[in-house]
């Protein structure tokens, strides 16, 4: 199987929206409705928001393609994050800018194959090259398999925040990895 992990182009927009339409439900505590998770897709995941995403100089979407199709993808939001909790989650000035993990999927059959541990290394790289001193995530507090995943990747739990799915606000966990070589000796 060809591999290739590159920076999403706009001709990936639909690509991605049926990707995320089939991952981001994985990702959901068992209480989150279908249709709640189909109102976020719709809002947040649809073709016309990768576009946006895809066109915004403060965001990189990676994504890994295999035999021409892409299996997974992540999304890096440059900037300093303006949701209240992450703010006060993440007031350590030493590891300023930071960087969210705003995305990182991958299709379930690709599950412990190593495409979402490549995805976050190159986007932990894609960090470092513009200069985040740290990248943060929310994960659901229900998710445990992503927490392991996280937790693998060198992430810790440093504060909580909500987000909402649809009608229902679920409760996150905010994580913190350290990006070396910006505020420390490598």
């Amino acid at each position: 199987m060809d591999a290739v992990i590159r920076r999403a182009a706009p001709a990936d927009a639909a690509a991605l929206h049926v990707l995320a339409a089939a991952t981001f439900p994985l990702a959901c505590p068992p209480e989150s409705t279908p249709a709640d998770q189909r109102a976020f897709i719709e809002a947040h995941l649809s073709e016309a928001s990768f576009q946006t995403y895809l066109t915004d100089p403060h965001r990189v979407l990676l994504v890994d393609e295999r035999d021409q199709q892409l299996v997974g993808y992540t999304m890096l939001v440059l900037g300093e994050p303006t949701d209240a909790d992450v703010r006060a989650a993440l007031d350590d000035d030493a590891a300023r800018p930071a960087a969210e993990l705003s995305k990182c999927y991958a299709l379930p059959a690709t599950h412990g194959t190593g495409v979402a541990a490549g995805l976050l290394e190159e986007t932990v790289a894609e960090a470092r090259r513009r200069g985040a001193g740290r990248v943060w995530l929310g994960v659901n507090q229900q998710n445990a398999r992503a927490q392991r995943f996280y937790a693998k990747h060198g992430f810790s739990v440093v504060g909580e925040k909500r987000f909402r799915v649809g009608r229902r606000l679920e409760s996150d966990y905010v994580l913190v990895r350290d990006v070396p070589g910006i505020h420390s000796q490598e």
